[in-house]
């Protein structure tokens, strides 16, 4: 072990150093805290491991372990790796992302679990050197995987470093009172550079149904009670620059406004149709575009493979036989 050329061995003894090591940094130092990536503090790590990737890859002749990296062996132990993790946290119950996880080890909190995301990191760290060796020694049939790569990389990367900068908001409107301020999930106060101004609730229902509900006495009572087909906020918004856009929001049909998606969240169940309070959920994620590229070109790489499958021998032999 460990004689070069390097096999798929020695990635998984790669694979399993980070695992252990990733669990030694999670019972030190417990999750990672993602909100301390918040803009600009992502962009700079951005662009620090851009930088590293390149000064590795120009010293890949003189550094074994980067040159193994660009290798299937090492492609398929840091898939391996990462898939397991991924399978693992689709089958455990994950806790919320301000909540620390319920488990001494962590795995309830897989994202900021220090073993999942050096995985990811050393899978990342993959896609990108093979993707500049694929530049390196450029044919036109890599450009499907080339894409590919692409797509994957903006995919992992900006959305992990983007979560830090997506915001879930709550804000509560009376009608007819403008209202700018939202609670996250810890009911601290953001203020909005948009205000919202509720002017009419709108709720729909499906005729009465019998249904048992407990009364004041704590004794079952049988009751018809209406259920919501449809419920709509009627609202004016008022941004920054002035404009006052009117729009009817809708469960499920939320409105955009200022890089922020706007959906109807609940409302005062007491008061049914008379409802004078409307609950809005606000959400914004400015790395949400970057993330659509990266499956855009993950879409295209695998379309681009489809139809050249058949082509590559024909393209391999003519690239050799012009060289």
């Amino acid at each position: 072990m460990w004689h070069k050329p390097w096999k798929l061995r020695e990635g998984l003894a790669i694979g399993a150093g980070l695992l252990i090591t990733g669990e030694m940094l999670q019972l030190s130092m417990g999750s990672i805290d993602w909100q301390l990536f918040a803009f600009p503090v992502n962009v700079v790590a951005l662009a620090l491991y851009l930088t590293l990737i390149a000064a590795a890859f120009l010293l890949r002749r003189k550094i074994y372990v980067v040159s193994y990296f660009t290798t299937p062996k090492a492609a398929t132990a840091s898939i391996l790796f990462a898939t397991v993790l991924t399978a693992l946290m689709g089958i455990t119950r994950q806790v919320a992302g301000t909540q620390p996880a319920a488990d001494p080890i962590g795995i309830t909190k897989m994202l900021s679990y220090w073993p999942f995301v050096l995985v990811y990191l050393w899978l990342t760290t993959t896609i990108a050197l093979t993707t500049l060796q694929q530049f390196a020694t450029f044919r036109l049939r890599k450009i499907p995987a080339i894409v590919c790569h692409i797509g994957l990389f903006l995919i992992v990367v900006c959305g992990t470093l983007g979560s830090a900068d997506m915001q879930r908001l709550k804000m509560y409107c009376i009608s007819g009172q403008p209202e700018w301020r939202a609670l996250d999930d810890e009911g601290a106060v953001t203020e909005l550079p948009l205000a919202i101004q509720l002017n009419r609730f709108i709720l729909e229902e499906y005729p009465a149904e019998v249904q048992k509900v407990r009364g004041a006495d704590g004794k079952p009572t049988i009751m018809k009670m209406p259920t919501p087909k449809r419920y709509a906020s009627e609202v004016d918004i008022f941004t920054k620059r002035g404009d006052n856009i009117q729009a009817t929001i809708e469960v499920n049909k939320p409105i955009s406004v200022e890089g922020w998606k706007i959906y109807q969240y609940s409302y005062d169940e007491s008061m049914g149709a008379k409802s004078t309070l409307s609950i809005f959920e606000l959400v914004t994620d400015p790395w949400l575009p970057v993330v659509y590229i990266g499956i855009g070109l993950l879409l295209l790489g695998a379309v681009l493979m489809f139809f050249t499958l058949g082509k590559g021998k024909d393209v391999h032999r003519k690239e050799e036989e012009n060289s």
